[in-house]
């Protein structure tokens, strides 16, 4: 039982680390920089602990700065005031997605105008389906040497659809439950302590306020935890945080 639980918990909060880090506050919103070099680890890193759930970073980060543009309207990839429940907008979520993707669908030139990361050879192996069934038989084979019952099986399903599941997650229970800091004109919240559990990603209306700083908590009470990593990165020279201390004058303009 105990290596199951620190095999799904680890599975859980690195996906979700580099679901934060890479593919949402540098691929969407380009907070940092870093190196060719340091971008493939990252790049790498992302496949590797997302698995089966693999998100190619320059679809997500087109369809989240649609996200920020269309915030809470018809528009919006993923609201959920559009929708009746989670699966359906998870259903649409994931063939805009898709077509994304494959690039049969053409998005707006000023998603792109800011730099995506593109990893062309990454993107066509971490997406194919064999390495997508290779990671599924990974995580089945790891259940069956140390699960101690069948119930502890239906955490695979969790395991399978990770990065989707933290994506809907966020942007369901984010734009529907919890308190408001600001006035976005939209319907984004705040949840805490729960935004813990998302490595900060509930969070959503501080974020949703100020979409370029890297510090998606803004009130005392409130803690960001990949935040302090960001700032431990950027410290021994890993990444160059680029809006910190701008963000910091603007908040305070803004109090």
């Amino acid at each position: 039982m105990t290596a199951i639980l620190i095999f799904f918990f680890v599975h859980w909060f690195m996906s979700l680390f580099f679901h934060t880090f890479f593919l949402h506050r540098y691929g969407s919103h380009q907070m940092y920089t870093a190196t060719k070099g340091w971008e493939r680890v990252f790049y790498f890193s992302t496949w590797f602990f997302q698995g089966t759930s693999y998100l190619v970073p320059r679809a997500y980060a087109v369809m989240h700065r649609m996200h920020h543009e269309y915030s809470d309207t018809e528009h919006d990839p993923h609201s959920p005031h559009f929708f009746k429940d989670v699966w359906h907008m998870m259903v649409q979520t994931r063939a805009m997605y898709n077509d994304f993707v494959t690039r049969k669908n053409t998005p707006d030139p000023k998603f792109t105008e800011d730099p995506l990361p593109e990893w062309d050879a990454m993107d066509k192996f971490g997406d194919h389906f064999v390495t997508r069934i290779a990671w599924a038989a990974i995580y089945i084979s790891f259940y069956v040497v140390f699960a101690p019952s069948w119930i502890w099986f239906l955490l695979l399903p969790i395991h399978f659809l990770m990065g989707p599941i933290q994506g809907a997650v966020v942007n369901w229970c984010g734009h529907k439950y919890g308190y408001s800091n600001f006035d976005n004109h939209d319907q984004s919240k705040n949840s805490t302590p729960w935004g813990l559990l998302l490595m900060g990603e509930l969070f959503q209306n501080n974020h949703h306020k100020f979409k370029d700083s890297p510090n998606f908590a803004k009130k005392w009470y409130e803690f960001d935890p990949t935040y302090p990593v960001m700032k431990l990165f950027n410290f021994i020279g890993i990444i160059k945080l680029k809006t910190a201390k701008v963000k910091t004058v603007k908040m305070r303009a803004a109090a």
